[in-house]
């Protein structure tokens, strides 16, 4: 089912139903070629089709940020991304790093078919799509074929609760190559209790963390995003805050003890006590 929405814009906004909702790509009045797209009212992904590397969501800045320090400038990667969204980050990589080779892992086969229709890619991309569960995609990757891992899957506004255990962080350790970054986009608010168990749980898989959000939502002050950093190596730490500070919306990084100190304790997570991440308040969308 679908229908298209008439708009004061010379655009029309594309409103259509997909297996996890309602999706709408409502365009940006400031870009004559961007978009936004929305899932059930929550929005997922910005896209602007004349300029790949422009991240306008805070939360893609950050991860934008960890793809360009995972190799030297320019330099063609290995990236899998569990969660399509509109294909954003893999956007980004293909304009940044040109010769990369990337696989989207998305179970959305409704949503796909309509970001490729309405959005497409670069014909001069190597990115591969996969219509399956970011786990079950997961598994058909060959060990220690990723240099970065991007896990950005949320079905509706909530992480879904058989990707946030340590069997699932064990099998993203298995295809990151050493040296290679694991990050993940995570939505949690007071009083934090979601976030510091993905922290302990990384910290099972991860000798080295480190996490990116709004200094408020760290405080525990309002619900929002965090990025989670992990490798076997040791993290830019000084360029990844020098460029999280300079973001339009800056970022706090955590690292060390004072991220060890901001777990609290907090158990690590199995598949076996594994809970979907909150839902926000209403009023986050508004």
């Amino acid at each position: 089912m679908a229908r298209n929405k008439r708009t004061r814009e010379a655009r029309e906004a594309v409103v259509e139903m997909v297996d996890g909702g309602l999706a709408e790509l409502m365009p940006d009045r400031d870009r004559p070629r961007a978009w936004t797209l929305l899932v059930d009212g929550a929005p997922q992904s910005h896209v602007d089709l004349d300029d790949p590397a422009h991240l306008a969501f805070e939360y893609q800045r950050r991860l934008g940020h960890i793809a360009d320090l995972v190799a030297p400038p320019g330099k063609p990667i290995h990236a899998l991304h569990l969660g399509g969204g509109a294909f954003t980050l893999a956007r980004y990589i293909a304009a940044t790093r040109p010769r990369s080779t990337q696989q989207i892992v998305e179970r959305d086969t409704a949503l796909i078919q309509l970001v490729r229709r309405e959005l497409p890619l670069d014909p001069g991309a190597r990115v591969r799509v996969r219509a399956v569960d970011a786990r079950e995609g997961l598994a058909k990757i060959a060990d220690g074929w990723a240099d970065l891992v991007i896990a950005d899957v949320f079905s509706g506004a909530r992480t879904p609760a058989h990707l946030t255990s340590t069997e699932f962080l064990t099998d993203v350790r298995r295809v990151i190559k050493p040296g290679g970054y694991y990050a993940a986009n995570l939505a949690d608010g007071p009083p934090l209790a979601h976030l510091r168990g993905q922290l302990a749980t990384a910290a099972v898989l991860f000798p080295e963390l480190a996490l990116v959000a709004d200094p408020t939502v760290l405080r525990g002050k309002r619900f929002g995003n965090a990025v989670l950093l992990g490798s076997d190596r040791a993290l830019p730490i000084a360029e990844l805050t020098r460029r999280s500070a300079g973001d339009p919306h800056p970022g706090r990084v955590e690292h060390g003890r004072g991220l060890r100190d901001f777990s609290g304790g907090a158990a690590a997570v199995t598949d076996a006590s594994a809970v979907a991440s909150p839902a926000p308040p209403p009023s986050v969308f508004r």
